[in-house]
């Protein structure tokens, strides 16, 4: 398939008259002809583009967010025509476009002056994040993931088995040849846009694929309920799939109680009614950093007590403060705190029936927490320790660890994340000395969660914000543990 293009750029534009920008009726029906890198943007309303638009066009909204999140992005050596009505608004938008860089005209006369032929329908279709998951869990061989992000954006988080092709390598024959005819196609972006216009050049080229809507920061937001244990009490983990956080519904006797719980909230309630239990008590184990708690909003909604720890700082009114050596009793079971500070100071794990801990972000299934999230490294570092060696470890060997987050390494055992406090005990980093443990994690220095500022300012109660900010705050990897531990 001959996919660049064959007509000389040079020459193009200036047969185009670059100094009005303008594109006739002919030249528009001869580009789509001979199969130049071309994208031809309609600007109009979706219905009215719906009613009757150019084949291969799309349609397209070019506001301020346009300006910042897909212009860039969009390969300079592809011509893009725009199309309006009359041509007013498309000549100007053209107009904004080469100042950034774009090989960007409009179609004279726009649609009004457009007889070549239109076609009906909506653009090529999106897929939702939740359907997608579900695809991916019932057949996963076909379904190709196409990631149009930058190669540093792909590199600094994915989805599993997802390839990469930038969205300005998209025209370039040689990339064709890595998706599959045989596959369902979506195409990933952080938000949808450059998907969508990856979907829309490889329409053109005769391939046919879906966007993810919402695109990563959409992904971000769906919650897996798997049964990790099925006696009493019954342990629900919820993984949020796109970021690797872990949290969980414990069931005894008809009663529940949420730990760590993300947004969307109304997913623990739909759960407990499934199981014909009732939500009773909300705790977070500390005060996160990478993502919004829903403790607060799941504890109004849900007509439950919150239990927070009285060592983190707050600033709104805490229903419960919870602190050292405390017990919670919910149906037949038993929750234990201990305070383990060092991941934040008022970090807090739990024992259930001395059976189970759950240890936030002080020990994962392949690292530990990391102590610096408060600027505070070294003192955090030795407290991390004591936390580790004579708090966590002193329980069971056979005591199964339930963190709240996984790496992007980590597999999980029929579709559990989880290990064993003897599991644990085997961290290479654990093995060393206080002074040297101290020393090693002092100085590390891994990337720290994007927005964490904020977040932390949002779960603290010092800052508001709505469920739609959501997405957009947690796109990203957790990143609250220490690698190569």
């Amino acid at each position: 398939m001959k996919i660049l293009g064959v007509i000389d750029i040079g020459q193009m534009k200036n047969k185009f008259m670059p100094k009005n920008f303008e594109v006739t009726a002919e030249e528009l029906q001869e580009l789509l002809r001979k199969n130049d890198p071309l994208l031809i943007f309609d600007l109009r309303l979706q219905d009215v583009y719906k009613n009757g638009h150019i084949k291969g066009a799309v349609h397209a909204v070019c506001d301020a967010k346009a300006k910042e999140t897909i212009m860039p992005k969009i390969p300079k050596d592809v011509r893009i025509v725009l199309v309006d009505e009359d041509g007013l608004m498309a000549s100007k938008t053209a107009k904004i476009m080469q100042s950034f860089g774009l090989d960007s005209y409009y179609l004279k006369g726009g649609m009004n002056g457009w007889n070549k032929g239109i076609v009906k329908g909506n653009p090529p279709s999106s897929i939702e994040s939740d359907s997608l998951w579900k695809k991916m869990q019932d057949s996963k061989d076909d379904i190709f993931l196409l990631d149009v992000r930058d190669t540093n954006e792909f590199s600094d988080f994915k989805i599993a088995g997802s390839v990469n092709i930038p969205l300005q390598d998209i025209f370039k024959e040689e990339h064709f040849s890595k998706i599959p005819k045989d596959k369902e196609i979506v195409t990933l972006c952080p938000h949808g846009n450059r998907a969508m216009v990856a979907t829309f050049a490889l329409a053109k080229n005769g391939i046919e694929s879906r966007t993810l809507a919402g695109g990563l920061a959409g992904w971000s937001q769906v919650l897996n309920p798997v049964k990790a244990i099925e006696a009493n009490p019954m342990i629900i983990q919820i993984e949020k799939i796109g970021k690797g956080c872990l949290s969980y519904m414990l069931i005894s006797a008809g009663q529940v109680i949420v730990i760590d719980p993300l947004f969307p909230a109304e997913k623990y309630q739909n759960i407990a009614i499934q199981n014909n239990a009732t939500i009773v008590k909300v705790i977070d184990t500390h005060q996160h950093a990478d993502h919004l708690s829903s403790a607060w909003h799941l504890a109004e909604t849900s007509n439950s007590t919150c239990y927070e720890s009285e060592l983190e700082q707050w600033d709104r009114t805490a229903q419960q403060l919870l602190k050292d050596g405390e017990s919670i009793e919910f149906g037949q079971s038993k929750l234990r705190v201990i305070s383990t500070p060092g991941h934040t100071p008022g970090s807090l794990s739990y024992v259930v029936d001395e059976n189970y801990v759950f240890t936030g972000d002080i020990l994962f299934i392949e690292s530990i927490g990391r102590p610096d999230l408060r600027d505070k490294a070294e003192e955090f570092a030795g407290e991390l320790y004591d936390s580790l060696h004579n708090k966590l470890l002193k329980l069971p060997s056979d005591t199964i660890v339930f963190p709240a987050h996984h790496g992007q390494t980590v597999r999980s055992k029929n579709g559990v994340f989880s290990t064993t406090i003897e599991g644990a005990s085997k961290h290479e980093i654990l093995q060393l000395s206080k002074e040297e443990f101290v020393k090693k994690v002092v100085g590390m220095t891994p990337p720290r969660p994007m927005n964490y500022q904020k977040i932390i300012q949002i779960n603290r109660g010092s800052l508001s914000f709505t469920v739609n900010e959501i997405p957009d705050l947690e796109i990203g990897p957790n990143r609250c543990s220490i690698a190569g531990t």
